[in-house]
């Protein structure tokens, strides 16, 4: 574990949980986002139904978040613009949590296990998606990418906590 890491363990554990507010997968590349209710996570692979499964088993990047209140900064940034989660292609957007508290950190939603790897950066589809300035809006605000640890059910509502070094994975 790296010192950052063993920094930021130390505080986030204290952060009340946040909550799953919207999940999407896209069936292939350049799809479309779907919009669902619910998912599995599968350990070392990502989100059912996801086509990132098959191109990143093991990565650190199975699936990516973003925070509701990073989507209204974006928003905020485009001149008061609504931004859609589905614009973003993010799976997972959540609220309540400081999103970047989570980095390097073991978390549990729903039934999953997850652990956030990295920042997870905008990239140049953002100006297609989000119109002039899409990628520039994002830069600090893109969420994270995160690997799947355990499988599990994932649904709206789910509540995001934090694993404390102590705790049992499974």
């Amino acid at each position: 574990m790296s010192a950052q890491s063993r920094l930021f363990s130390r505080y986030v554990t204290q952060l009340p949980p946040g909550e799953l507010s919207w999940i999407g997968v896209r069936p292939g590349r350049r799809m479309s986002m779907q919009s669902l209710e619910s998912t599995q996570a599968v350990a070392t692979l990502g989100l059912k139904g996801d086509h990132r499964m098959e191109k990143t088993p093991g990565s650190g990047r199975q699936v990516t978040l973003i925070s509701e209140e990073f989507i209204q900064q974006i928003g905020h940034f485009l001149g008061g613009k609504v931004v859609r989660p589905e614009q973003l292609r993010r799976n997972l957007v959540v609220r309540n949590i400081n999103l970047n508290a989570l980095r390097y950190q073991t978390f549990k939603i729903g039934d999953a296990v997850f652990e956030a790897t990295a920042l997870c950066h905008p990239c140049s589809r953002m100006e297609q998606e989000l119109g002039k300035g899409g990628l520039a809006a994002m830069l600090g605000h893109g969420g994270l990418c995160c690997k799947v640890i355990h499988s599990g059910k994932i649904r709206l509502g789910d509540r995001i906590e934090l694993f404390t070094p102590q705790q049992s994975l499974l």
